[in-house]
């Protein structure tokens, strides 16, 4: 939410996932929901410029790496919270 703030003000229009796995949003595990946010996440990508990775601690899932991939194959920018190492 920190980094979400941030990129608004700085006048971005942030497309932001609506569910988050790791902060205890159980139906993310659901393999139907699971199924249906990963290809909602790839429809915002093709919406965006870029995508802001939330990579705390350098820690990236697989459903984050999956629409990383997706994102370059598509020839959108990245950009990380952490740089990565």
């Amino acid at each position: 939410m920190e980094a979400q703030k941030r990129l608004t003000l700085e006048g971005n229009i942030v497309i932001s996932v609506g569910l988050f796995d790791h902060s205890g949003d159980d139906e993310v595990w659901i393999e139907s929901t699971k199924e249906m946010l990963d290809d909602m996440h790839k429809r915002k990508i093709d919406m965006a410029d870029e995508i802001f990775v939330i990579n705390v601690g350098g820690y990236i899932g697989s459903s984050t790496r999956s629409e990383i991939e997706y994102a370059r194959a598509t020839g959108k920018a990245i950009r990380y919270l952490e740089s990565e190492s």
